[in-house]
């Protein structure tokens, strides 16, 4: 049975290339590359942690161009996702740029918005989310995620926590690049260290907006 021994450089000079060879013909040519060095240990690494953070998927390497004016038939990152509940859990990114490492929600239903912003209204589950949010910015995550430019309907503009109302989804991110842990097998403990700094607020949304 193999198991995770790191994320190869190759993975991101393989995503360097291919923005500038974004075609069928580059890709069969390299596939190779990308399955051993991107896919494999990807799945591996989800594979390994999922006792901690839930089943693991890797996004499928294809872009869904039908209804978009680039045409590139390949993303220039391949994303993969950890969780227990849909659309609520643990990022993992590779691109020419490095490793990224997030979490939080990306689901969006009217639903889910509508319980999450009656949470965030409610002082006792409010004020912990500013909590953990503020927790989150001061250990170096960009906190984000799709927003409303304005306080939506039904709140006052000077709510105290109004920049979190304004959230349709909320997720964050941390860009690592190409740590000189990554190729090793110490790349899942680092990448799970991460992780466990956004548990709270996976936690927090899985408690109060998840489906």
């Amino acid at each position: 049975m193999s198991t995770f021994t790191g994320i190869p450089a190759e993975a991101i000079a393989f995503y360097a290339e291919l923005e500038e060879n974004n075609n069928r013909e580059w890709w069969l040519a390299h596939k190779d590359i990308y399955d051993s060095a991107v896919k494999e240990p990807l799945t591996l690494l989800l594979e390994e942690l999922e006792p901690r953070f839930g089943p693991g998927k890797v996004f499928r390497p294809n872009r869904d161009v039908r209804f978009s004016q680039d045409k590139s038939p390949y993303k220039t990152a391949q994303g993969a996702f950890a969780a227990d509940k849909e659309g609520v859990g643990f990022y993992l990114q590779l691109s020419a740029d490095g490793l990224l490492v997030g979490g939080g929600c990306h689901s969006r239903t009217p639903e889910q918005i509508a319980r999450f912003r009656a949470a965030t209204d409610s002082p006792a589950s409010g004020e912990e989310l500013q909590k953990i949010v503020d927790s989150i910015a001061a250990g170096g995550f960009t906190v984000e995620g799709e927003k409303l430019k304005t306080v939506p309907r039904g709140f006052d503009k000077d709510h105290p926590r109004a920049e979190l109302l304004k959230h349709k989804s909320l997720s964050a991110g941390m860009t690592l690049g190409e740590p000189e842990w990554m190729s090793r097998p110490s790349a899942k403990e680092e990448i799970a260290k991460r992780w466990e700094v956004l548990r709270p607020l996976v936690e927090w949304v899985n408690e109060h907006a998840a489906p």
